[in-house]
């Protein structure tokens, strides 16, 4: 795999280079701010991108934007965004665009090295890849003004792994439950939701992750 990475400590940057090569995936470009982000990825096309968040020159939104801009240019891209904190704001606003492909964890999830690869390997392949602590931190800020309400604790479970990115699979393996139950639970949330059938599942999916992240909800009787 070919991959962008931009992040300005350079321990840091340094770090997953090395991770990444040992693990057989190719660092065609490392950038240290903001401006070097879009040049470097209109250059080498790359497979996947991982970025920081908060990048020189002015440390606040540089990376957010470049990974808005990189899905307006390039919707194909893959993005991982890695942040120190938990920054809904952040989040949902690059899932706003549509949520495949787009990956967001906390930094210190880089050292868990087999989280890392899973998540980088989720978002290449089409999937959605949010830490933990970031779901449960939207959820606590957004739950109580939408339609969230609504949902049954193990439906609120089975939402925030979809969030997570994971598949039904997964997420029975997780609660060890029947991938059956885990459907039925699905259900219940795309109803409970008010979400169209058209588009089929993957799309429902989408639209659930987000308004479990408060960004485009669809509107719903109270």
């Amino acid at each position: 795999m070919r991959i962008v990475i931009a992040e300005d400590n350079a321990l840091l940057r340094e770090g997953m280079v090395l991770l990444l090569t040992s693990n057989g995936h190719d660092v065609v470009a490392t950038c240290a701010a903001g401006p070097e982000v879009m040049p470097a990825l209109r250059e080498h096309r790359p497979d996947a991108a991982v970025l920081d968040v908060r990048l020189p020159p002015t440390f606040r939104d540089e990376g957010l934007r470049a990974a808005v801009q990189a899905r307006g240019e390039l919707p194909d891209l893959p993005i991982l965004v890695l942040s120190q904190y938990v920054e809904q704001t952040y989040a949902a606003e690059l899932l706003a665009q549509g949520a495949r492909g787009i990956g967001y964890l906390l930094k210190d999830r880089v050292g868990r090295v087999e989280q890392f690869l899973e998540a980088l390997e989720r978002i290449t392949t089409g999937g959605t890849a949010l830490d933990p602590e970031v779901v449960t931190e939207i959820l606590s800020q957004k739950a109580a003004a939408r339609p969230l309400q609504a949902l049954t604790p193990r439906e609120h479970e089975v939402l925030e792994m979809m969030a997570q990115g994971l598949a039904n699979g997964a997420i029975a393996e997780r609660l060890v439950i029947t991938e059956r139950a885990v459907s039925k639970h699905i259900r219940g949330v795309f109803d409970k939701l008010g979400l169209p059938p058209e588009g089929g599942n993957v799309h429902r999916r989408v639209l659930a992750v987000l308004a479990y992240l408060g960004n485009n909800a669809p509107e719903n009787s109270a």
